[in-house]
């Protein structure tokens, strides 16, 4: 019971955190911008059709002021009256919301038979030469619309002022019903294209639940990589996805052959160590000390070959391969004092390697170089310096190696003179943390020297 505890303490503490839901990001984005365009478009529409009925409503005023400025005349006794009647009822008919006055100053008012007791409260004492509309609150209960205008008319010296007013309710009512519609009209767009956002989303998002089934399915099928054809869009994913696999399985791949490399290096001494005790051979001592140099020179070479592993999945690895030939290079002329080792190439070549296994390559195959050949080492730096790659040539003058045995050279445990001291282990490596670093080593035939040249491929630094 406390086991099962722990784990359920353990586990919401290991589910992996996120960042919230693409779909709902998708879909507040979407509402966001619906709601903007919506009342924007809303708004402006709202302006421009209660524009159009107002101005209408207005054109229709100004036609009736029009009419009564053209029927009016001055009769004898000065005062203002039609010559022909107008033509809209309403006027005839009281409180029937549509009403015409005129005054002027020193004059009796002249209004419509619709104001029947009301009268209109238009001041006099201005001049208005243009139609001049403004809404007025002076009936309780009947707010109206009110256009005005001043006429001097012939025979008069007078001032007049006409107007002309309509009940504001029929205009009302017209632009309550517009935005009604609006409103209904522009709620059921909101909800339309919200709808379809959402079915956008959900369509659009689904190939991501192929790609979670096609994850599952590597967990529980064991398939090593995802074949399904997924939109462009997530193909990307798809890709890095496969190339990691790729790269858990090569990962896999060395670590089985680190392990070999180093079960191997260490059979050897363990079996003679074991041996020599079997036997109580009189230098046991002395035979478990060498064996285990051995052994601790080959765990430490099999260690850095794993740091190699990591510092190459970090990227940065950078070093200067001239300094480094150079201090393998006296290192091996104080073991072999008799080989004669020259340089030359490319001084400013820079691969993307650690110094540390960098010098560990160069330090294997120029030390074979001298081992095994007849005495001279000649090493060339960078031969091609537009290639992708930055090569290392190291040629000597000894027997070399057959063309059939160059592959198998490289086999852990491989040697083909077994005359000399060795584990077999060099070139192994060799190959193997090279290609961790994405660089290659191939074997040749010297055309200066005849014997062995080694063809050194490494990852250059490039800027």
């Amino acid at each position: 019971m406390r086991e099962e505890e722990a784990l359920n303490q353990v586990g919401p503490r290991m589910k992996a955190s996120n960042t919230g839901s693409l779909a709902r990001r998708m879909m507040l984005i979407a509402a966001g911008w619906i709601f903007i365009l919506l009342l924007v478009g809303g708004l402006a529409l709202d302006r421009t059709l209660t524009g159009l009925i107002s101005r209408n409503f207005d054109e229709q005023l100004g036609y009736m002021l029009t009419g009564m400025i053209g029927s009016a005349e001055i009769g004898p006794d000065g005062e203002v009256f039609f010559i022909r009647p107008l033509g809209d009822q309403r006027f005839l008919e009281p409180n029937s919301g549509l009403y015409w006055q005129i005054r002027a100053k020193g004059h009796e008012d002249f209004p419509s038979r619709s104001l029947w007791d009301r009268t209109l409260n238009v001041p006099a004492d201005h001049f208005d030469a243009q139609p001049h509309v403004y809404d007025s609150d002076q009936f309780a209960g009947e707010p109206l619309r009110v256009m005005e205008r001043s006429i001097i008319l012939p025979g008069s010296d007078s001032k007049w002022m006409f107007t002309v007013a309509a009940s504001r309710a029929d205009l009302n009512e017209q632009l309550k019903m517009v935005r009604g519609i609006l409103v209904y009209s522009f709620v059921a767009l909101g909800f339309g294209l919200l709808l379809m956002a959402g079915m956008q989303t959900w369509y659009g998002l689904f190939p991501l639940r192929h790609v979670r089934r096609a994850i599952q399915k590597l967990r529980t099928t064991g398939a090593s990589r995802v074949t399904q054809p997924l939109p462009q869009e997530v193909q990307p994913l798809v890709e890095e996805l496969n190339a990691l696999l790729a790269h858990t399985e090569r990962q896999a791949e060395e670590a089985r052959t680190h392990a070999g490399n180093l079960a191997h290096a260490l059979k050897t001494p363990l079996t003679v160590v074991m041996n020599a005790a079997t036997a109580k051979a009189p230098d046991l001592s002395d035979t478990v000390i060498r064996e285990a140099a051995v052994m601790r020179r080959q765990v430490d070479h099999h260690l850095a070959r794993a740091r190699a592993v990591g510092r190459r999945a970090v990227g940065q690895s950078r070093a200067e391969l001239w300094p480094s030939l150079e201090a393998v290079l006296r290192a091996v002329e104080r073991l072999y004092d008799q080989a004669r080792l020259d340089l030359d190439g490319n001084r400013e070549a820079v691969v993307a390697l650690e110094k540390q296994d960098l010098e560990e390559i160069l330090g294997n195959l120029i030390e074979n170089a001298a081992k095994y050949g007849g005495g001279s080492v000649f090493v060339t730096v960078d031969t091609d310096r537009d290639a992708p790659l930055c090569e290392v040539w190291i040629e000597d003058d000894g027997m070399g190696i057959p063309e059939a045995e160059r592959i198998r050279i490289f086999d852990r445990g491989a040697r083909l003179d077994t005359g000399k001291p060795g584990t077999g282990l060099g070139l192994a490596i060799v190959r193997d943390v090279v290609e961790i670093y994405g660089g290659t080593v191939e074997l040749d035939e010297s055309e200066d020297l005849g014997g062995l040249l080694v063809k050194l491929k490494l990852p250059r630094v490039i800027g």
